[in-house]
């Protein structure tokens, strides 16, 4: 069968890299790809917003599945145009991808339904803003309404960060439309945990537990990004948690969905802070986590493509799971998130690729006269595999050490607060 995946990220190499596994696949494209895709998948020169002609190179091409990467074109209705044409596609519908393309419309869904959450208010008026939040106290947390690849959360421990965050987002308009409207919501202590599951209906079936690291610098310090490395599984998600997380926020959410008449197929992401208090929604994605999708998708057994046929089609599946933990490193380049310098020479690719349980999946990478270069923020993952925590992150460590770029950034603490919760 023929397959399309959409995007062009490090989550998009994993997806294609998993589904070419599998043996119902006859041909693998992907729109429009990385460097490192194009070893695996033959890639498709269409913008993953080009909906009109994503569309009609599927009908054209006879596409049997097309699965979607990427938030902004589920949020711009790609799915609804996949399937006005009779297309299978696996991916929310434009409705329902609301849950994160409006921070808004995420957090009164949460509180409609009973989702446990922070406290919120929203805003579009910088003045009633900045009043709110001199009563409010601090710390606390703005979010822009729209999206915004990860960059659109401050956390902000000062008055003068909040004021700035608000000027930034609503005055200065440096995230356009995505922040002419904020939520701003208490600051909630614990640990950060990505559950993943995919979602039909009624039905859900999880994926491997992770956690993600969205701070650019070692210690959670510095501005969000669109995540700096993953590992999983998350030892912080025991049987009681997960069994929580399970009847608290999954089911409420498909009870909520179904209530409202919202039709959702395709994978659903609670990004959680696991508090003193139980497990609370900081967001929802609508799509595979980036970086978490990597070491998820290594941990996962069997055929990829027949699992997400089968659960399309309202088949029962159990997606099993290695028993090895995997981890990902991402190198990023300099100026990230700002201001990535683009059209860096990158070495050391094969070397690092020899080293034992290692795999590099490509982000913002391109060739040029032979040779792989930097286009992007985020430019590698550098994953392993490994029997612990402790021997994953080692090998992917190692293999780091075998790559390098002008400019190359990567944090030196991914998976270390897994390692302590264990001591």
């Amino acid at each position: 069968m023929k397959v399309l995946v959409v995007g062009k990220g490090g989550r998009e190499h994993a997806l294609t890299w998993k589904l070419s596994q599998s043996p119902l696949v006859s041909k693998l494209y992907c729109a429009e790809g990385n460097a490192g895709i194009e070893r695996i998948a033959k890639r498709v020169p269409i913008d993953p917003l080009n909906l009109e002609e994503l569309a009609s190179f599927a009908q054209k091409e006879g596409i049997d599945l097309t699965v979607i990467g990427p938030e902004a074109p589920l949020v711009a209705g790609l799915v609804d145009k996949l399937e006005s044409k009779g297309l299978k596609v696996f991916g929310p519908n434009r409705r329902a991808s609301q849950l994160e393309g409006s921070k808004v419309f995420a957090k009164e869904f949460m509180q409609r339904h009973g989702i446990p959450t922070a406290e919120f208010h929203t805003f579009d008026d910088p003045q009633k803003a900045k009043a709110f939040i001199r009563d409010f106290g601090m710390p606390i947390v703005i979010k822009a309404d729209g999206l915004a690849g990860g960059k659109g959360v401050f956390v902000c421990k000062t008055y003068e960060e909040a004021m700035q965050a608000i000027d930034r987002l609503m005055v200065q308009g440096a995230l356009e439309e995505a922040g002419k409207r904020v939520v701003i919501e208490e600051f909630l202590e614990g640990e950060e945990a990505s559950y993943i599951v995919m979602l039909n209906g009624d039905r859900y079936a999880p994926l491997p537990t992770s956690q993600d690291h969205k701070r650019l610098l070692d210690g959670d310090r510095g501005p969000n990004t669109g995540g700096m490395g993953a590992y999983s599984p998350n030892p912080f998600i025991d049987e009681a948690v997960e069994l929580t997380i399970r009847r608290e926020v999954i089911e409420k959410v498909i009870k909520g969905l179904k209530e409202e008449g919202i039709e959702y197929r395709g994978f659903l992401y609670a990004g959680l802070m696991l508090t003193s208090k139980g497990p609370k929604v900081l967001e929802f994605n609508v799509r595979l986590g980036d970086p978490e999708a990597q070491p998820l998708l290594m941990r996962i057994k069997g055929d990829f493509l027949k699992t997400l046929l089968d659960f399309y089609e309202g088949k029962e599946v159990s997606i099993q799971q290695e028993e090895r933990c995997a981890l990902c490193v991402v190198l990023a380049s300099r100026g990230y998130p700002e201001k990535p310098e683009d059209g860096k020479p990158i070495y050391g690719l094969e070397d690092a690729e020899r080293e034992e349980d290692v795999i590099l999946f490509h982000a913002g990478t391109e060739t040029r006269e032979g040779r792989f270069i930097t286009k992007g923020g985020r430019v590698l993952n550098v994953c392993a595999w490994g029997s612990s925590l402790m021997e994953a992150r080692e090998k992917a460590y190692r293999a780091v050490q075998k790559v390098s770029f002008e400019g190359m950034h990567y944090r030196k603490d991914i998976g270390l607060r897994g390692l302590k919760s264990a001591l």
